[in-house]
């Protein structure tokens, strides 16, 4: 270990000036077989292959937009004093090889960090699932679809941010320690407070806040972050996950519809040059308008919208369904929904007009006062998520939280708690008002065409090893 902190230290502290791999690639492409370009280039990177020919080496550099063959002849740099891994500065000329591969002729090699422990199969990269999870840095360093997948991300998110700012919409940041949890049916984490003597929760949606602030004036108001629900892990949920929540003074449930599909046609547009994307060996396409398909009607069609609990519970029984953990009607209607109407939903839809027991935040429809202005939309049989016109009555939202209270004693044990200061801030008035939120994690999923959340999360929670 001295050894290599006394290495470390007598290694350059910066290289500055560097270029991407992708630019030099871009120049070396017109080059005859052979030609080295006249200006030289500067790269840095990790070494991730390496060849010998005689007096040239052939070392394979990576770095964020690429991979590059570097040429190292004898004569120019002298011995090449490179491990596997290894994280080097050169600087050269953009060059083809005699047999037409886009190079860098190398003049000058520097190493800026050694490598102490050996990578794993270089040619295969990472195959493991559990090492590419729990060693990131690995799966990153070592497979270039990985550092894609994230660049991708990265893009997405920016070209939402872009979108929604072009829209009249502001981003806000609202507490994610909160003394009440809402605006979603999950469990939450809890901590403790040690000044204040008192048990705080980490959010579990950002809905109550954001209204609070359309209360304010603000009108068009987004965020953009991590939310935390203490609940199961799936192919689609992970107990920390980032949500995009956006809120709009004087707009309803279906100009939501509009600029959801309006969005997610740009941002796919933007990020991948195309509406057309694969998942879960399905094709499908983003572009606006989506199909609409009203949620009554989608379970009557199954001979499933039944009012009466029991007669509902027979039916699904009769269908294979086990409904032993459905306390409620609520629960054996979603049940139903998430059997038999979701899966079913391939190309993008939204499926609208939920029963009031779904939904405590959403306001009742003209024409039937036990369905409400909700949404959910789904591609390829996953909701993307869920939108509303907003309640805007106090009164009306504090009824609502009755009936969910009375869901909770009926058995619903994620049921809404209530929340007496959110009721307040309505009482100030509210415009009518259309939300919505957005699982960005599921979002680059489907542009990416990975099929596990964990793919697309950096750092995904997993189990930890047992000592033993």
């Amino acid at each position: 270990m001295e050894r290599t902190a006394l290495t470390q230290t007598a290694l350059p502290r910066r290289f500055p000036g560097r270029n991407e791999i992708v630019d030099v690639l871009r120049e070396a492409e017109p080059l005859e077989a052979g030609e080295e370009a006249s200006e030289r280039r500067r790269l840095a990177g990790r070494v991730l292959a390496r060849r010998g020919h005689g007096k040239l080496t052939f070392l394979d550099l990576v770095d964020r937009s690429g991979r590059i063959q570097l040429l190292c002849a004898a004569d120019r740099v002298g011995e090449v004093d490179v491990d596997l891994g290894d994280i080097i500065g050169v600087e050269g000329f953009p060059a083809r090889t005699r047999r037409g591969e886009a190079s860098l002729a190398v003049e000058e090699l520097v190493t800026l960090a050694k490598i102490d422990v050996s990578l794993p199969d270089t040619f295969h990269g990472i195959t493991d699932v559990e090492t590419r999870y729990r060693k990131r840095y690995l799966d990153l360093a070592m497979n270039e679809d990985v550092r894609l997948d994230f660049v991708t991300r990265s893009r997405m998110v920016a070209s939402i941010r872009r979108w929604l700012d072009s829209h009249g919409f502001i981003e806000v940041e609202t507490p994610v320690l909160q003394p009440r949890y809402g605006g979603a049916f999950a469990r939450p984490f809890v901590t403790h407070h040690n000044e204040l003597d008192a048990d705080l929760y980490l959010r579990i949606a950002t809905e109550l806040y954001l209204k609070r602030c359309i209360v304010g004036g603000l009108e068009r108001v987004y965020e953009l972050g991590k939310d935390f629900r203490n609940e199961g892990v799936s192919y689609k949920h992970q107990p920390e996950f980032t949500m995009l929540e956006w809120y709009e003074a004087y707009a309803d449930y279906r100009d939501t519809m509009e600029r959801i599909e309006q969005l997610v046609d740009h941002v796919a547009t933007e990020v991948l040059g195309t509406t057309e994307v694969t998942f879960r060996g399905e094709t499908v396409n983003l572009q606006a308008p989506w199909e609409r398909v009203r949620l009554p009607e989608a379970l009557g069609e199954l001979g499933l919208w039944i009012r009466d609990e029991g007669e509902l519970r027979g039916a699904l029984a009769a269908k294979g369904v086990d409904t032993e953990h459905d306390r409620t009607w609520a629960q054996l209607v979603d049940h139903a929904l998430s059997s038999f109407v979701e899966p079913e939903l391939v190309r993008p839809t939204i499926l609208y007009d939920y029963p009031i027991e779904l939904s405590p935040f959403a306001r009742r429809t003209k024409d039937d006062p036990t369905l409400v202005e909700r949404f959910e939309y789904f591609v390829c049989g996953m909701e993307l998520g869920n939108a509303f016109t907003e309640i805007n009555s106090a009164a009306e939202q504090a009824e609502r939280f009755e009936l969910q209270e009375a869901q909770r004693a009926a058995g619903d044990a994620l049921a809404e708690l209530g929340d007496p200061d959110f009721v307040e801030a309505l009482s100030y008035g509210m415009p009518p008002t259309g939300g919505i939120g957005l699982g960005i994690d599921r979002l680059a999923m489907l542009l990416t065409g990975r099929e596990t959340i964990r793919d697309v999360v950096l750092f995904p929670a997993l189990r930890q090893h047992s000592d033993g």
